[in-house]
C-alpha cells in the first residue's frame, strides 16, 4: 500500500515512530561515545597526576641536594634531622640615641629612646626555604605607630643583620643652653638605617647559623677570625608638635652617617653528654673610615669632621638548646652601638634586639 493513500492521521504516527526511532539511536550513539571516552579521562587524569608528583619528587630531590650540600667539616658541623621545621617566636628590639654639641656657644645635649617594639612571629622552613608571618599586639591596639623592618641572613661564610626604623616615639632629657625640657612622644621624627655584614674565615668548623637560624648543629666546639663591615645612617628633625606646645624649645635636625670596617672574632661553645647545649659570642669592633655627621639648631650648622678615629662595635650573644631528637629553644642577642667623638659634634646611637625562639622539626 503507498504511504499518499494512507488517511493523514496514520502518516503522522508514522512520523512520529520514525522520529523516536532517530532520537534513540542518536542517544544511544552519544551515550556509548561518552562510555568510550570515560577510560581515556580518568589515564588522562593519571598521567596529569604521576607528571605532578614527577616534578614534585624532582624539586624536592633538588632541595635536598642543595640542603646537604656544605662547605662545613661534619665532625664539627652538621644539619639537624627533619626536612620541615616549624618555630614561635617572640622579639623585643630598641633604639637608643645620644647627642651633643656646642653651636654658639650654647652647649646641646638629648639622651632619646624609642618605645620597645614586641612581635610575635610562626616560621616555617623546608629544605632551606624559609616564611614567616609576625603579628604586634600593641600596633593590632593603635599603641604602637613606628615602622621597623629587619633582614637577616646567615650562611658558612657570610652573615648581614641589616634594620630600617622609623619612630615618631622618640623620648628623652634634652638640653640647649639655658633650656632643660623633656621630649615625649610625636616631638621628634627619627629616620635611621643599621647594617653589619660578616666574613667567616673559619666556616668550614665555625657556624652563625647553628647559633642564630638553628638551621645547623654544632657538635664540637670552634671559633673563628671575622672580618665585618658596619654602616650607620639617618635623620632626627624636630615636629610642629613640639613647637606647638613649647615656644622655646629647639628647632633640632640631625643627620647621621658613619661607615666602618674592622674585624673581630666569634665562638660556638659546645657542652652537654650529647652536645645539645651551644653557647655563642662574638664581637666585631669596626674602624669609622668616614662619617656624615651634622647637626642644626635654630637653624644654624654645625658639622663634625669627616675622617677621625671612631668605633662601631657589633656584638652577638646565643644560648641554644636542643633537648629530644627534634625539638629546640633559643635565645639570641644582637646590638649595634658606635662610640663617636669629635670636638663640634657626638654621636652615639645603640640598635639592639632580643629574640627567644622554641621549635620542632618534622619529618
Amino acid at each position: 500500500m503507498s504511504l499518499k493513500h494512507l488517511p493523514i492521521n496514520h502518516k503522522l504516527t508514522i512520523l512520529a515512530y520514525l522520529l523516536a526511532a532517530t532520537f534513540g539511536l542518536f542517544c544511544a550513539s552519544v551515550t556509548d561515545a561518552a562510555a568510550q571516552d570515560e577510560p581515556k579521562k580518568r589515564l588522562i587524569e593519571k598521567v596529569k597526576d604521576s607528571r605532578a608528583m614527577a616534578v614534585a619528587d624532582s624539586v624536592d630531590r633538588i632541595l635536598t641536594t642543595r640542603y646537604y650540600r656544605s662547605s662545613y667539616d661534619t665532625n664539627y658541623v652538621v644539619r639537624p634531622v627533619g626536612r620541615l621545621t616549624f618555630k614561635v617566636r617572640v622579639n623585643e628590639s630598641g633604639d637608643d640615641l645620644h647627642f651633643k654639641g656646642t653651636i654658639n656657644g650654647l652647649k646641646s645635649r638629648a639622651d632619646l629612646h624609642t618605645l620597645h617594639k614586641t612581635t610575635i612571629s610562626f616560621a616555617a622552613s623546608y629544605r632551606g626555604i624559609s616564611g614567616s608571618f609576625a603579628i604586634n599586639p600593641a600596633k593590632m591596639r593603635g599603641s604602637y605607630t613606628d615602622y621597623e623592618f629587619s633582614l637577616s641572613y646567615y650562611s658558612s661564610r657570610f652573615s648581614v643583620d641589616a634594620t630600617y626604623h622609623r619612630s615618631s616615639t622618640l623620648s628623652g632629657d634634652i638640653v640647649n643652653g639655658e633650656y632643660t625640657g623633656h621630649l615625649q612622644s610625636n616631638d621628634l621624627n627619627l629616620k635611621v638605617a643599621n647594617l653589619a655584614a660578616y666574613y667567616v674565615f673559619n666556616y668550614r668548623r665555625f657556624s652563625y647559623p647553628a647559633a642564630f637560624t638553628q638551621s645547623y648543629l654544632q657538635r664540637r666546639s670552634a671559633g673563628s677570625w671575622l672580618l665585618g663591615l658596619s654602616y650607620q645612617g639617618g635623620s632626627i628633625v624636630t615636629r610642629d608638635e613640639l613647637k606647638e606646645r613649647s615656644t622655646t624649645a629647639p628647632d633640632i635636625q640631625l643627620k647621621i652617617g658613619h661607615l666602618g670596617v674592622g674585624g673581630g672574632y666569634g665562638y660556638n661553645f659546645v657542652l652537654g653528654k650529647r652536645s645539645n647545649w651551644l653557647i655563642h659570642a662574638s664581637m666585631t669592633p669596626t674602624l669609622v673610615i668616614y662619617n656624615h655627621n651634622k647637626m642644626t639648631v635654630n637653624g644654624t650648622p654645625k658639622e663634625a669632621e669627616h675622617i677621625r678615629f671612631n668605633m662601631i662595635f657589633n656584638e652577638r650573644a646565643a644560648i641554644v638548646w636542643n633537648f629530644l631528637p627534634r625539638y629546640f629553644a633559643s635565645i639570641t642577642f644582637n646590638m649595634t652601638n658606635s662610640i663617636f667623638d669629635d670636638n663640634v659634634v657626638v654621636m652615639n646611637q645603640n640598635k639592639w634586639r632580643v629574640r627567644a625562639a622554641v621549635g620542632v622539626r618534622l619529618f
